[in-house]
């Protein structure tokens, strides 16, 4: 008889909570099972702050909408396009800030001298 396929991905997350847990306990972490699919490892950053860092454990299906199965490869790109979007974005507002910084120095500059040209 066939296994499902939600058996056969249950057992594949397993696996890889395992492999993840021997991971970070093998590295002297403590590994706290906080779900079925969850992990959370304590963590103190350098001025003795504590956080957790939660690893979830997924396995996605696909769209329910269109039954279009998942495709990493194409969240990838999309993901990396939208980054490179920002990017370039935020490269032209930073140019356009300087923009203006330099045309309000300028500006002020002006005021400046238009306001020493009427006292003399």
């Amino acid at each position: 008889m066939a296994t499902s396929r939600k058996v056969l991905r249950e057992e594949i997350k397993k696996q890889f909570i395992d492999k993840i847990n021997n991971f970070f306990t093998n590295d002297d972490e403590e590994v706290l099972i906080v779900g079925s699919n969850k992990l959370a490892i304590p963590v103190v950053d350098r001025e003795g702050n504590e956080d957790f860092i939660v690893i979830t454990i997924s396995i996605p299906t696909g769209s329910r909408a269109d039954n279009e199965p998942y495709d990493a490869y194409g969240e990838a790109e999309s993901y990396r396009m939208k980054v490179e979007s920002n990017k370039i974005k935020a490269e032209e507002k930073a140019k356009k800030k300087a923009e203006k910084i330099k045309r309000d120095a300028e500006f002020r500059r002006k005021q400046k001298e238009n306001k020493e040209k009427g006292k003399a």
